[in-house]
């Protein structure tokens, strides 16, 4: 299986700042699109975040994370957000989500994540599903963490606590958000599929919680004990076994998108290439040939998502590759000492002007600069006749032929 690809990205949060977030995509077209909301003063790079994202892309999901106002790589104040900012925050990155790649049909939030997804969720349309994992049912459960500074909060309006061995500002206005959520009618009215996932020995969030969140929501709602991991999910085995319960859960409740190709689209006739676009991105595509897959894309200064070669790059692989084999047929077939093959190349459009050699007088041709290494104890003599057998390639000889291309509608 090849590893799921994980792109850096920002967009605008609530406050408009930009907040920084991670795309976690499978191989191929996603079967639908996840967000993903961090515990409380945590990051998207947290263990938890981090492991089920990675692992739901490796079943086909695509998966955003991303840091709320104020943590991790994202911009903002912490001491200016609150709960309605996280709310607002994951409703910014559900609709930058569906602009730019699909919108998303599922919810994941871990502990005050997820009393976030569960309060976002009516704001979503194309959310069907969430998910918690070691959630709160009251989202002012947070205020325990740090109870011993709440009298200075109230009599000064603020006060510096240190979270997970870091300082943050909290606010009366922070405190007191948290008390003016109405959760348990958010959770009666939610109308999506519910999955809450729990551990028994959670000592951070208690099991009594999961009950509650569980008590309060209408079907459909499952519920499944995480057993005895902890509350951040530092374990990855805890972590991906998360992640396959909400895989195998969501197929029942998500559907899969009406384009979707992640493992679905039959293979290219005997003897073709198939390129067929990824889904996500504006340029992203997929190669296949045979049972042989790659990514071809567009670097992000022109629009692209950077997850592949460019196609000038691929006709450089091509050229690249066809070279490296056909030396080494001659040089195993006359026994020569030849150890390896490195070949780079280069390509540019240049006047041709510039060119002594070619035919072309006036506009601008292309030009592949390609330079080959040997190694290996080879004589001058050797190395001259395999720079030669070079412009022997198939390859060579197809791009200093001519090329007729018929291009033709499918049925």
């Amino acid at each position: 299986m090849k590893s799921p690809s994980s792109q850096r990205i920002e967009f605008p949060g609530s406050q408009g700042v930009a907040l920084a977030a991670r795309l976690d995509l499978p191989d191929n077209a996603p079967r639908r699109f996840a967000v993903f909301a961090h515990c409380f003063t945590c990051s998207k790079e947290s263990k938890a975040a981090a492991y089920i994202s990675r692992a739901l892309a490796e079943q086909g999901f695509g998966v955003l994370r991303f840091d709320f106002t104020g943590l991790g790589g994202s911009g903002g104040d912490f001491g200016n957000t609150n709960f309605t900012s996280n709310i607002d925050d994951l409703l910014a990155a559900a609709d930058w989500l569906g602009r730019e790649h699909g919108a998303p049909a599922l919810l994941i939030g871990h502990s005050l994540g997820g009393a976030a997804v569960l309060a976002a969720a009516s704001g979503i349309a194309a959310c069907e599903a969430v998910v918690t994992l070691g959630a709160p049912f009251d989202p002012g459960h947070v205020r325990d963490q740090f109870a011993g500074s709440l009298e200075v909060i109230e009599r000064d309006g603020e006060s510096e606590v240190k979270l997970a061995g870091r300082p943050f500002r909290i606010t009366r206005q922070f405190v007191d958000d948290l008390g003016s959520q109405p959760q348990q009618q958010r959770i009666h009215d939610l109308g999506r599929a519910l999955l809450v996932l729990h551990s028994p020995i959670d000592r951070i969030v208690g099991i009594d919680n999961a009950r509650r969140i569980f008590e309060a929501a209408l079907h459909p709602k499952s519920f499944v004990s995480l057993d005895d991991a902890d509350h951040l999910l530092t374990r990855e085995a805890d972590a991906r076994y998360a992640a396959q319960v909400i895989g195998a859960w969501a197929s029942r409740y998500v559907g899969e998108l009406p384009t979707a190709a992640h493992d679905a689209a039959a293979p290219p006739p005997e003897g073709f290439v198939r390129v067929r676009e990824r889904g996500t991105g504006l340029f992203a595509n997929t190669v296949t040939a045979r049972s042989h897959h790659l990514l071809a894309d567009e670097p992000e200064a022109v629009g692209g998502t950077d997850l592949g070669m460019t196609p000038y790059e691929l006709l450089q692989a091509g050229l690249g590759t066809c070279t490296a084999m056909t030396i080494r047929m001659v040089a195993q077939r006359r026994k020569w000492p030849l150890e390896r093959v490195t070949v780079d190349l280069h390509h540019e459009k240049i006047h041709a002007t510039d060119c002594d050699s070619c035919e072309t007088a006036e506009g601008r041709i292309d030009r592949i600069d390609r330079v080959i290494h040997l190694e290996g104890d080879l004589s001058s003599e050797q190395r001259e006749a395999l720079l030669a057998i070079a412009d022997k390639c198939p390859v060579h000889k197809t791009l200093h032929a001519e090329v007729q291309i018929r291009s033709t509608l499918a049925d």
